[in-house]
């Protein structure tokens, strides 16, 4: 570790500088040069958070930052050093318990990685030196070290790539455990080292590579590698990501490769993408805190009041200083401030068991043992990828029933992200599917049967381009003299599934793509005739540019530029005159709800390419903002091109999602769909998907909309106010609950683009636009359902973030499968990744991932419900058990002249919360189900009765606080009116103090755990085992505590005691009372609403072959029911 630190000093002096030298093989560039070995950090893991020497101090630092753990370490420290009437075993053992419990669970976790981190810092790797391959461990790796790598082996630090058994210089890696995508990645090597195949070879290599400095993006690398000849200038060669292995990535399809590190240990990408997430806090965590500071008022004012009232009580002299009672020198002589202080103290710790610190590891113990009911959910299992719901943070379990807005990307989430190819459209002409051997593939049908056919010249160009314009890689099939057989045994891979429906769309109507072969891209035309194309540059896609170009040679020497991208990308780079035929399919085939790209090329002249080939050489070589130079010439490469068409692809609605987003928006949520696809398109999938239903009229902010560009904020501040007017009519003021309503008279849906986003989001300077934003916001929070098209993945988090700082912080969640969709899953306040097919990068970093999205039906009304009711439940009952344990302890100090005479053993306060009454609860919050998951899935209207956290508001709060007030007044009194006589046996023997106490702690353990019983809906045989099996064990150690002499003990107060006070039969019969009476408004509130219940259900069955929606009705009873069993309404 101390080694680890001292590399990671020395590489953050490095660091200052904007990039780093690596000499390949530690040689330097001439014999006559000293090498001087350079400071980098080794190829160590190190993910564990401790180690054996700081694990006490900094986990006892972390726990008792938790401002209840830290209370009550105060308060054992003034029990330790005050004169207090408890021992400090009472709150110290507690404390403990919690701290010792949460440090085993953490350093448990922190074992398991340190386990891990040696299992990948020992694994063997082998390493060129002086032309002989040398085994070390992983750890031992340094920058500058050649490295080799055979087949299905993991690549031990980041590499460039030198060369590999294959004579043209490529490899196939995997990068699943990186971004979880399993489709094979193509990774070159230089030219210039591709034939170094052996070990003397690649030893023989005299070379520098000048690199960034380490940075997390996984997809970018910037570098260039200088190689020394002798007597040869050196050659300098651009470095790509396309030519950097990552740590974790995995070799495939290839024997072996040979590469040089360039970023070890913590430097690696992989390492770098390890940083922790910023924490979430629930509303419930919220909730805790309030209720602990009224708790901790309460706690006050009972020292407060007690303290006031004992020098009340001692300013009469005998009460004072009693004849039997004499005080000492010392307590005479002490200030009468100190003493006040120090009796306040004393106070405090008496009544202090009033905050439950254990209730803290129960709620962690119920979020972490809850999260595997999710992981186990069959039913949120895919037969198709194998996989179930997966849990990456048990924090926000309660989080899932309380969600007020739904933010879902569209393609991969909504839809299945599988393209199918529709139709396409060559210079205005329509085609779709068939094809014949003589007249192409024509397809003139329906409405557009008069557009006849395109030139026959014209569809082989659109096909070509198809068939050259993408990224696509073929793995399977044989190959024999170059050329692949068997093609049944074919398969595509590719990055994106668009452009593999494009290729098989292609290959259906005559053109198949057959490869690559070195430098070369293999077409089979119509005429089964082989065609080669030398691809000279990939001008790769972006988000950014929205399109993407290859450039290459044909046989017969010209040089053509094929492009393919989004309409609002190509139309402006293409002759305007050529624009409108294919415009008017690619806007049909939008509202047709079809994924649409234009294709485009430009014949080059040799000066032409020359110019590019150049430009992009010197581009490729710079260190410093190489992307904005590319950008640049990209941007200028695809200008003045020809559009030849468009083509349709489909990406058809996930099975059910409609059906989730109609139960979501029952529930009351406001469901809001943010993509990048364009409006059209977009929308057709909104109704499809039932976000928008027939009757919504739809208010568009759109670049449509806004017409003229000169006078697009004065128009959008117009439709703003427009749209606000229209929307304060239909919904006034006063229907503040609109967001939970069932029904509303009229729906409004809001579309808006993402450059109208950016107006309204960053205005310019005027102040007439400042206030573009609340208005916005305003008809945003009106409308039902709200669509965001066009939108960047910065725009989309930026909507999150501004819904969930509205008034009311309403709880948001965000769903996606991409990694465009990152940014706003780790804006919301939960984020779920769909476990999709654009990688995992999402569900990596999420807080819960599913495999589909018509999974979050039940993880939102069935768990989400229900891990919310439990964990609620759990909360309240948690301060009502410690106020019925701590009101007669107050109670008591008024018939004990204010002495602190604790009225509880110090063996009952210590296992009150920890042995007696922690069970029950704990199997409680994990396994009731107040209503069957069935009837919570069908029914998502139930959803709302837990809505804005409605079980822990001040009323449910008030009452289960006046609940805990009466049940312990009702135990104190009870049996002080039983002492009334003070002899309860017949032979006159008199009970003292200790059985007073221990009959209120039996009547109290008792009503306590049976009120638990009185809520619990959906038994178990562990619930059972748990409650009775608590009660039993109190019973077992009260004889067991006070039937033994114990030698430690100073005092033997409580032996015998429970014993002899079970011979009473008015014992008996109080504790039976005093629990009947305290538990009576528990029995009648059940008895009267199961009354009310039957009685509706009573009307309902009898409307209900008139009722039309009977089938939604005949749940209303257990609508009703939804608390009517709880105690907390």
């Amino acid at each position: 570790m101390f080694r680890w630190s001292i590399n990671r000093f020395c590489a953050g002096e490095e660091k200052r500088v904007g990039t780093r030298t690596v000499f390949v093989g530690h040689r330097p560039v001439s014999e006559t040069d000293a090498y001087v070995e350079q400071k980098f950090c080794d190829n160590r893991i190190v993910s564990s958070k401790y180690t054996v020497w700081n694990f006490l101090p900094k986990n006892l630092f972390e726990q008792f930052r938790r401002i209840a753990n830290f209370y009550f370490l105060i308060i054992f420290l003034v029990q330790v050093i005050v004169d207090t009437p408890t021992s400090p075993v009472t709150s110290g053992l507690p404390l403990f318990f919690v701290i010792i419990v949460t440090a085993i669970k953490q350093g448990y976790e922190d074992w398991l990685r340190h386990r891990a981190d040696k299992e990948v810092n020992k694994s063997s790797v082998f390493i060129v030196e002086n032309a002989k391959q040398v085994k070390k461990h992983s750890e031992k790796i340094k920058v500058g070290d050649i490295v080799e790598v055979k087949a299905d082996e993991t690549f031990p630090c980041d590499l460039i790539f030198l060369a590999s058994s294959n004579d043209d210089g490529i490899c196939y890696v995997t990068t699943a455990s990186l971004d979880g995508e399993s489709n094979f990645k193509t990774h070159y090597a230089v030219r210039d080292t591709t034939g170094l195949q052996t070990d003397d070879d690649i030893d023989s290599l005299t070379a520098t590579i000048e690199c960034e400095q380490p940075q997390p993006d996984l997809y970018k690398f910037v570098g260039r590698i200088n190689i020394y000849r002798s007597n040869q200038e050196p050659v300098a060669r651009s470095l790509g990501p396309e030519n950097l292995l990552l740590k974790g990535s995995t070799l495939k399809n290839t024997k072996k490769i040979y590469g040089v590190a360039v970023y070890t240990g913590m430097e690696t990408k992989m390492a770098l993408n390890y940083q922790g997430k910023s924490q979430k806090r629930s509303a419930v965590e919220k909730s805790i805190n309030a209720f602990l500071v009224v708790y901790l008022c309460i706690l006050v004012s009972k020292a407060t009041v007690c303290t006031t009232l004992k020098y009340i009580w001692q300013s009469n002299p005998f009460n004072d200083e009693p004849w039997y009672n004499q005080k000492t020198i010392k307590e005479r002589e002490t200030f009468k401030i100190l003493r006040m202080f120090t009796d306040f103290l004393s106070f405090m710790v008496l009544f202090n068991f009033i905050i439950p610190v254990s209730m803290y590891v129960t709620v962690e113990m119920q979020k972490f043992l809850g999260s595997f009911f999710i992981a186990w959910d069959k039913e949120m299992y895919d037969e198709e990828i194998k996989e179930g719901a997966l849990v990456n943070t048990s924090d926000l379990n309660e989080e899932l029933g309380q969600v007020e807005y739904v933010f879902t990307d569209k393609t991969g989430t909504l839809t299945e992200n599988s393209m199918k190819f529709i139709e396409c459209c060559i210079d205005g002409h329509k085609y779709k599917d068939g094809i014949s051997e003589v007249d192409g593939f024509s397809h003139t049908d329906g409405p557009l049967r008069y557009y006849g056919k395109a030139e026959k010249c014209r569809e082989e160009l659109f096909l070509r381009a198809l068939c050259l314009c993408h990224t696509v890689q073929i793995k399977g099939g044989d190959n024999v003299d170059g050329l692949r057989v068997n093609q049944e045994c074919w398969t595509y891979i590719s990055s994106s599934p668009d452009e593999i429906a494009l290729v098989k769309g292609a290959k259906k109507y005559g053109f198949t793509f057959l490869g690559h072969e070195a430098d070369y891209m293999k077409v089979q035309n119509q005429k089964n005739e082989i065609e080669k194309y030398q691809l000279l540059h990939v001008l790769n896609f972006d988000p950014v540019r929205r399109r993407m170009s290859v450039i290459v040679k044909t046989s017969t020497g010209k040089f053509l530029l094929f492009c393919k991208g989004a309409d609002s990308s190509i139309f402006p780079r293409v002759q305007q005159d050529e624009i409108q035929q294919t415009k008017v399919h690619v806007e049909r085939n939008a509202m047709d709800g079809y994924r649409t790209l234009c294709v485009a090329f430009k014949e080059l002249t040799q000066e032409d390419y020359k110019k590019i080939n150049d430009q992009l050489s010197e581009a490729k070589m710079a260190l410093q903002d190489r992307e904005e130079k590319m950008a640049r010439i990209f941007d200028d490469t695809e200008a003045d091109m020809h559009l030849i068409g468009a083509t349709a692809v489909e990406d058809r609605l996930q099975e059910h999602a409609a059906e989730t987003i109609e139960a979501l928006q029952t529930a009351g949520m406001k469901v809001w769909v943010l993509t990048g696809d364009k409006m059209e398109t977009a929308k057709s999938t909104c109704y499809a998907s039932r976000l928008f239903q027939t009757n919504t009229e739809l208010l568009e902010l759109t670049t449509k909309t806004m017409g003229d560009s000169d006078r697009k904020e004065e128009r959008l501040h117009e439709l703003l106010l427009e749209y606000h007017k229209k929307l304060l009519q239909d919904f006034p003021k006063n229907s503040g609950k609109l967001k939970r309503s069932w029904t509303v008279s009229q729906e409004y849906g809001l579309i808006i683009d993402g450059s109208t986003l950016s107006l309204i989001l960053n205005p310019s300077q005027d102040s007439s636009s400042s206030n573009y934003k609340s208005i916005f916001l305003q008809i945003c929070l009106k409308c039902t359902s709200v669509l965001c098209c066009r939108m960047a993945p910065l725009q989309k988090a930026q909507i999150v973030r501004m819904v969930k700082n509205t008034k009311g912080n309403p709880i948001t969640l965000s769903i996606g499968d991409g990694a465009n969709d990152v940014s706003m899953i780790l804006e919301a306040h939960v984020g779920i990744g769909i476990k999709g097919k654009e990688g995992r990068q999402a569900a990596r970093n999420s807080d819960y991932a599913v495999p589909k999205f018509k999974h979050l039906r039940k993880l939102l009304l069935a768990h989400g419900h229900l891990y919310y009711v439990r964990i609620a439940h759990l909360v309240q009952y948690f301060f009502y058990k410690n106020l019925c344990f701590i009101l007669p302890q107050f109670l008591y100090q008024f018939f004990c002249g204010f002495s602190q005479q604790p009225l509880y053993d110090a063996a009952y306060l210590t296992m009150y919360n920890i042995c007696f009454t922690s069970l029950p609860i704990l199997a409680y919050s994990l396994l009731e189900q107040h209503i069957n998951i069935e009837t919570l899935t069908s029914d998502p209207r139930l959803y709302m009765k837990i809505s804005d956290n409605a079980m822990l508001q001040w009323k449910p709060f008030l009452y289960w606080t006046f609940l805990g007030s009466f049940e312990g007044l009702v135990f104190f009194f009870g049996v002080y009116f039983l002492f009334q006589n003070s002899s309860l046996e017949h032979n006159g023997k008199v009970f003292g103090n200790w059985t007073f106490g221990t009959i209120v702690f039996t009547v109290l353990v008792f009503t306590v755990t049976l009120k638990l019983a009185l809520d619990t809906r959906f038994w178990t045989w562990m619930n059972h085992f748990v409650i009775w099996g608590s009660l039993a064990f109190y019973v077992f150690f009260s004889f067991f505590w006070g039937g033994i002499i114990w030698p430690f003990l100073k005092q033997q107060r409580m032996y015998f005691v429970f014993a002899h006070m079970v011979t009473s039969v008015s014992t008996w019969l109080a504790i039976v009372l005093l629990i009947f009476i305290s538990l009576s408004p528990e029995i009648l509130l059940v008895v009267f609403k199961n009354a009310k219940r039957k009685n509706h259900q009573k009307k309902l069955s009898n409307r209900k072959a008139s009722d039309s929606l009977s089938s939604r009705r005949s749940v209303r009873p257990l609508l009703l029911r939804t608390f009517s069993d709880e105690s907390n309404v």
